[in-house]
């Protein structure tokens, strides 16, 4: 007999990374090649990005991709990097806390050692957001289905208020105490971006907490000292990268030159970054 189990692992050393005041910095990844970019850039872990992973399967964002698709993009991304992996996996991909579950036993048999699971509603229900308790039963699924797996899967509760524009740090403070209550490990509040705003949260949040950046938002370095635990980009990336695709496009179509292709990855040494056996 042996307890040997490489998911429960990489999911305690995922759990491990998030240190308050020495904040986990993830470049979100869309697909294979981004996420061995990402791992070879020195990352010590790669977070899915869910809208990058829509868009590069043809589909849009906002709980509209299927969920057999979007676990299928995280299997690949786990199987091609060394390092854990975290998967965005927007509302749940299913319409109750049973779905929900069902869920989280995909991602584990993928191979994630973590979740994101927002709270944002998009094309049904009533309001921007799920209520207080049905986002708490869902997150609760999600807790319990991976504890049952064994595995002390990261659970990443995501908090739209601030970026929905329906409530203030009051509000999503409610939030973030009735998620942590039912089981979420960290809370991730993508929309602060001032100083005063973060470090209301961190103070006010029981948990580490995990804030999204891009042009405009604090520097790392300040996000550690008012104690941020977990610092992601977001979709950030995957637009920068899909933006230089289009200047590329309409220069060369337009202009008929090619100085935006300038400064690109080196052939060699990309095809033998992704040409690695992990």
């Amino acid at each position: 007999m042996t307890n040997e189990n490489p998911l429960r692992d990489r999911a305690l050393a995922f759990r491990a990374l998030h240190v308050p005041g020495r904040p986990l910095v993830l470049p979100n990844a869309w697909d294979t090649a981004s996420a061995r970019i990402v791992e070879d850039a020195g990352a010590p872990a790669v977070a899915t990005t869910s809208a990058g992973i829509a868009w590069a399967l043809g589909a849009a964002d906002g709980d509209r991709l299927e969920r057999d698709r979007a676990v299928a993009a995280v299997a690949a991304i786990t199987a091609a990097v060394r390092v854990p992996v975290s998967a965005d996996i927007e509302g749940g991909y299913a319409p109750d806390p049973a779905g929900v579950a069902d869920t989280v036993r995909a991602v584990l048999d993928a191979g994630a050692a973590g979740i994101n699971i927002e709270d944002a509603l998009y094309e049904d229900g009533e309001g921007p957001l799920r209520a207080v308790a049905e986002q708490a039963e869902r997150i609760g699924a999600a807790r319990e289905a991976a504890d049952a797996e064994g595995v002390p899967l990261f659970v990443n509760a995501r908090i739209d208020t601030l970026l929905t524009g329906v409530g203030g740090v009051d509000l999503t403070l409610e939030r973030a105490a009735a998620f942590r209550a039912a089981g979420a490990d960290g809370i991730f509040v993508p929309g602060a971006v001032d100083r005063e705003t973060v470090k209301l949260l961190v103070d006010g949040v029981d948990g580490p907490l995990n804030v999204m950046i891009g042009p405009g938002a604090l520097p790392v370095a300040e996000l550690a000292g008012l104690g941020v635990a977990r610092v992601s980009a977001g979709s950030g990336i995957t637009q920068a990268a899909h933006a230089l695709v289009r200047r590329a496009a309409r220069e060369l179509l337009e202009a008929g030159t090619y100085e935006t292709l300038t400064g690109g990855f080196d052939y060699g040494e990309l095809n033998t970054l992704l040409g690695q056996a992990r």
